[in-house]
């Protein structure tokens, strides 16, 4: 399952210490917890979004609702809460795996169905939300190599276009899937 956590931050003098924060601190602390495979955080250079996305792809509902998760990755934002603004959470079923985003790629999202990711050449893959907020009801990702964007501005409101801020961070039992593969 893909989880997902979006907000955008409010406070510009602390912004720079919130990210390093969440990248540094918050992702690694996540991906220790069982049940936990990939975590990658995003910023977005679309309008209309939060700014900042974090997928992670989990077992299920019960990660983010047992102990090791309240403990190790959940919450650790009390500092932060007071300019952490748009805050969505959602977990979504139809994709097993989040899709690793180099350097050279970006991710596109969008929630009005395939068709604008098909337009611009992508295979996208559809995601159901299943707990949470479950809006939106229905999201399609892709992996988008950075040449098929050359114009941002040109891309309709319905996609959203993400670039990643870290590297996709894998546990230890998904290395060892991935290296068996």
């Amino acid at each position: 399952m893909i989880y997902t956590v979006e907000c955008s931050f409010a406070d510009a003098d602390s912004e720079a210490e919130w990210n390093d924060f969440y990248s540094l601190e918050k992702l690694p602390a996540l991906i220790s917890v069982n049940g936990f495979h990939t975590s990658q955080r995003f910023k977005a250079l679309s309008h209309g979004c939060p700014v900042y996305l974090a997928i992670h792809s989990i077992d299920g509902l019960d990660i983010l609702t047992g102990e090791e998760y309240r403990q190790k990755g959940g919450g650790n934002f009390a500092r932060w809460q007071q300019h952490i603004t748009d805050w969505h959470r959602n977990l979504y079923d139809g994709v097993d795996r989040a899709p690793a985003i180099g350097k050279g790629e970006y991710l596109a999202l969008s929630a009005k169905g395939p068709e604008p990711l098909i337009r611009l050449g992508l295979n996208p893959q559809a995601m159901h939300a299943v707990a949470m907020e479950k809006f939106p009801e229905y999201r399609w990702l892709a992996k988008v190599e950075r040449a098929q964007t050359s114009d941002l501005e040109q891309l309709r409101e319905d996609v959203h276009i993400y670039e990643p801020m870290t590297a996709q961070l894998m546990s230890n039992d998904s290395v060892a899937f991935a290296k068996a593969r």
